[in-house]
């Protein structure tokens, strides 16, 4: 790192936050944790007093300095913001507050600073437990220390960047649900003359698992996200490593769930980057009768959020968690067919939506490394 100021140790401007509490059976904590990369902090679900193993549990103030043992050297450091005060972490959190010589938003951005991040891997090597970070070798990181003043303009400065960037995306974000809200009310039946309900089994054909797994050989899975997000790729995985004997391939177009959490939105089409993927025996796969719906008429309604409480209804299970959605079930559901010429209408509508969304998407990449690169140019001149 290079620059133009003062650099000290972390240690010279935090002091240990001792402000340890026992826990208390039948108190409930409200639990910090600590987002990799810089991303910051955030509220975990809150625990009882009588199931923890820690004896004592310490409690944030806004302005602390915080950071997780074991993934400091992946950047998860932080400053508690003001709407987490009052939180609290266990000793794998080390905790600390910030004397005057430094202002909280300065030692933030050095949080989200590339060197920074490699400065706390560099610490955590060769140590035992994981490579966790040890306070005392935390403390030692050196950073920049300019003039409070000085630290108080670059903030601003840059609180204003990161304020427009923040106005941006969020615009950004309700643009993309207005338009998402457009389509879907293309195909509604408050608006679309001609829809008729039709159960499933006349739209899509269930198919059985088609690959024998081979203890030798690896496989590309696929996913399906909660909350109507879609069909994604994951990892290779080896045939040595997983029960199944026989998973089903996926092809573009294909209709799939997960029978475990269909009830919370995680249905969708299979799209371009998933073709050839596999996917367990708990995935229905289904082949979609384009000549009696478009895919993408399957897709924006199995993403309705209202849709998810009509599956949750016919899913079967002991309690919410564990709700299934049986194929032969699902078969049945009746679904609004839109006529064919208003579903070709839609489909091209959704299309125009998708290539303002990768525009969007470059554009937010390009906002996202703007911060980064302006940390970079602060912190190495």
């Amino acid at each position: 790192m290079k620059n133009r100021w003062n650099e000290v140790p972390l240690g010279e401007v935090v002091d240990d936050a001792n402000r340890f509490e026992p826990p208390e059976p039948g108190v409930s904590y409200k639990q910090l944790g600590v987002h990799l990369w810089g991303e910051g902090a955030y509220e975990r679900e809150p625990i009882d007093g009588e199931n923890t193993q820690y004896s004592f549990f310490n409690r944030c103030e806004e302005g602390d300095l915080v950071l997780n043992k074991i993934w400091a050297r992946n950047g998860s450091v932080s400053v508690v913001p003001k709407e987490l005060s009052g939180c609290y972490v266990s000793t794998e959190f080390p905790l600390y507050r910030l004397k005057d010589t430094i202002n909280p938003r300065w030692l933030r951005l050095i949080t989200k600073s590339r060197w920074f991040w490699m400065a706390c891997d560099e610490k955590a090597r060769g140590t035992s437990g994981k490579n966790r970070i040890r306070p005392s070798k935390f403390l030692e990181i050196r950073i920049p220390l300019p003039p409070i003043a000085n630290q108080q303009r670059i903030v601003a400065h840059l609180d204003a960047i990161e304020e427009r960037l923040t106005r941006i995306k969020k615009m950004r974000e309700e643009s993309a649900m207005e338009s998402l809200a457009l389509i879907r009310s293309l195909i509604h039946e408050d608006h679309c003359n001609g829809i008729r309900h039709v159960p499933m089994h006349d739209l899509v054909d269930w198919r059985s698992p088609d690959t024998v797994v081979s203890q030798t050989k690896s496989y590309t899975f696929a996913g399906v996200y909660s909350f109507g997000r879609g069909v994604f790729r994951k990892g290779e995985v080896s045939g040595m490593d997983f029960a199944y004997d026989r998973l089903t391939r996926l092809r573009v177009d294909d209709f799939t769930y997960p029978k475990l959490m269909a009830w919370e939105g995680a249905l969708g089409i299979v799209p371009e980057d998933c073709d050839g993927c596999h996917v367990s025996p708990e995935f229905p796969v289904f082949t979609v009768d384009q000549s009696r719906v478009l895919p993408n008429i399957l897709d924006i309604h199995f993403k309705t959020p209202s849709v998810w409480r009509k599956l949750a209804n016919i899913s079967t299970g002991t309690n919410l968690r564990r709700r299934r959605l049986n194929p032969n079930i699902f078969l049945e559901y009746q679904f609004p067919l839109p006529p064919i010429e208003v579903q070709q209408h839609v489909k091209i509508v959704a299309s125009l939506e998708a290539e303002k969304r990768e525009l969007q998407k470059t554009a937010a990449m390009q906002e996202m490394a703007l911060l980064p690169s302006l940390l970079d140019r602060i912190f190495n001149n």
